[in-house]
């Protein structure tokens, strides 16, 4: 009975043992994800804040929305000291005007810190040359896609469809022009004019600011702000970039015109998972664990896209017709 009752004993410590250390194993497991999806998204790929002398590659690609993880990793890029210089990559049809414009005066406020360059790598297009222009010198690949400077306001009107299927939308309101444009009517006059005028002063503000950062006078801007897009080639000669090129070619001039070290190494900063379950994001950062870095932009283009139509407001963004 002795017998039975010592190994009763050892097997419950046996048990004890084996149940603790498989609650070990299952945490161990969870930090080593956590620990690859942190270093998939953190700045420059590292597990700890980066050392190392560097250039920091911020990618603006898909639609400009405003985004508080954008402007945190701004913010981080600004303060680390391994970075020494900034290559904004950009390959993008634009946005909403108020994400483009929050982009760009947080690159501004970066570019008095750090020396910045962008790089044209695709499209630079409506709000994304917006960002372009928040560096000191663009570089654009011959090919690439450049300006349509110009602001967009669209909306339905089912008006039509709803006569059609006899429906019909009643509203009670303060006055004619409140919730106007509502799409379940046709536009008013008065209101197309005050719309218009809203239009009309916002493409005021984008070319005032490509004015001034570009250095171009009246006519310079009139042949560039009738709302087209340029080639790079063609954009060099119209003031819209400086210099055609590659990537390479956007880091030789941080080398030479802002005394940034040579042969530095360009590492990819990132923006961190901001907070809640994000279906894109997680997709995204998915991609980015199997090495898929362009699978992984086109899923997180999708939800900035999303949250920009979610909240509505005037557009600066380059949409070819189907």
């Amino acid at each position: 009975m002795a017998a039975d009752a010592e190994f009763l004993i050892d097997r419950r410590r046996l048990r004890r043992k084996l149940t603790l250390w498989r609650v070990l194993g299952i945490g161990a497991a969870i930090i080593a994800v956590g620990a690859l999806g942190y270093r998939a998204r953190v700045g420059d790929g590292r597990f700890f804040p980066a050392t190392e002398k560097q250039i920091a590659r911020i990618s603006i690609g898909g639609f400009i929305a405003g985004s508080e993880s954008t402007k945190k990793l701004i913010e981080r890029v600004g303060k680390s000291d391994a970075v020494e210089g900034v290559v904004i990559s950009i390959s993008s049809p634009g946005g909403t005007t108020t994400g483009s414009e929050e982009l760009y005066r947080n690159l501004r406020a970066l570019a008095a810190k750090k020396p910045m360059v962008a790089f044209v790598d695709g499209t630079a297009a409506s709000g994304a040359y917006i960002t372009a222009i928040a560096a000191d010198h663009i570089v654009a690949r011959e090919t690439a896609l450049v300006g349509s400077i110009g602001v967009l306001f669209q909306y339905p009107d089912v008006s039509g469809l709803l006569d059609k299927v006899g429906v019909k939308v009643e509203s009670v309101k303060s006055s004619p022009l409140k919730a106007e444009p509502s799409g379940f009517s046709p536009t008013s006059p008065e209101a197309r004019a005050a719309l218009s005028s809203i239009v009309l002063d916002t493409y005021g503000w984008f070319k005032g600011l490509v004015a001034e950062r570009r250095g171009m006078n009246e006519s310079q801007l009139s042949a560039v702000a009738d709302g087209r897009v340029f080639s790079g080639r063609q954009s060099l000669p119209l003031k819209l970039v400086d210099e055609l090129g590659g990537e390479r070619q956007a880091v030789a001039w941080l080398e030479n015109e802002k005394k940034v070290s040579p042969n530095l190494p360009v590492k990819d900063w990132k923006p961190k998972a901001e907070g809640g379950f994000k279906l894109w994001s997680a997709l995204g950062v998915g991609a980015d664990l199997l090495g898929l870095d362009g699978l992984a932009t086109r899923l997180r283009a999708v939800e900035d896209e999303a949250a920009g139509v979610a909240h509505g407001g005037l557009l600066a963004v380059w949409r070819p017709a189907p």
